[in-house]
């Protein structure tokens, strides 16, 4: 079992070069194929005349055009590699939208968190992540590499954490070491040992040797506890749930995706 294709998210004006090497080795290790990726919009003119407008869109859209070429040209200089097996798209639209079209193509998708922007500029990972319909590795500032010898699965028994189980079965596959953690109140420490006891006899099934550990839930979130647990153990990934819905149009988050998004310094695997 691998992934077949990696899709990495490129923002247009941030050099995302550490993001970009850690797909591309990614890429090799499953002997995937690599989709870079990004995306502008023109932003709506200010009022005027009808054929203004249109001139000024049609200026703006040329002008982003020639920014995604030249980034497709730094694409393949950063990812260097096999360049059969590498791939540049772009596209003139939202990049929150365009992406989770463009997901279509993927097995998984590399993205950072959301950046300062607006939705003409900027990936808001948050939607993307709800609208994906595909495991998306979240790749914090700084990170350059995955080893993922180490894994830990934050479980909870939903459907979002037996996807993200599920679509992490490459990586589980090559890590050396797999822990399954489930964070609970007391008093249901036996109810989550049976839960995590069975998905290591679903991962042994996998050929998958893993370590069920149930640990009580201490004051402070859920989603700092769970860090601490995965950076004192030596993990570099997390595999996640991501929980969450939409209202009104905006995308809201519990509080452990919210968290595991925006401040964990470990790669984060989440689905849907």
């Amino acid at each position: 079992m691998s992934y077949a294709t990696l899709l990495v998210y490129i923002e247009a004006d941030h050099p995302a070069e550490e993001r970009l090497r850690l797909a591309a080795r990614l890429a090799d290790k499953f002997s995937s194929l690599l989709i870079g990726f990004s995306a502008l919009a023109p932003r709506p003119p200010p009022r005027a005349e009808s054929s203004a407008v249109v001139e000024m869109l049609e200026a703006e859209s040329k002008a982003i055009t020639a920014k995604l070429s030249e980034r497709g040209n730094w694409f393949r200089r950063v990812a260097a590699g096999d360049q059969a097996r590498r791939e540049w798209r772009w596209a003139v639209d939202r990049p929150t939208e365009a992406l989770a079209r463009e997901a279509r193509c993927a097995d998984l998708v590399v993205a950072g968190r959301s950046r300062g922007g607006d939705a003409y500029n900027a990936l808001d990972l948050g939607g993307f992540l709800l609208r994906a319909g595909r495991p998306v590795l979240v790749v914090p500032e700084g990170v350059a590499a995955l080893r993922a010898d180490h894994i830990v699965i934050g479980w909870k028994d939903t459907r979002e954490a037996r996807r993200a189980v599920q679509d992490a079965l490459p990586f589980l596959h090559e890590a050396t070491r797999v822990t399954i953690v489930e964070i609970c109140k007391s008093g249901e420490e036996q109810a989550a040992q049976e839960n995590i006891d069975d998905v290591a006899r679903y991962l042994g099934r996998h050929r998958i040797k893993s370590g069920p550990k149930v640990t009580l839930h201490e004051k402070g979130s859920e989603a700092d506890q769970l860090i601490r647990l995965a950076r004192d153990d030596g993990a570099d990934l997390l595999v996640t749930g991501a929980y969450g819905h939409s209202r009104l149009g905006e995308w809201i988050f519990g509080g452990m995706t919210h968290k595991l998004v925006t401040e964990s310094p470990i790669c984060c695997l989440m689905s849907h």
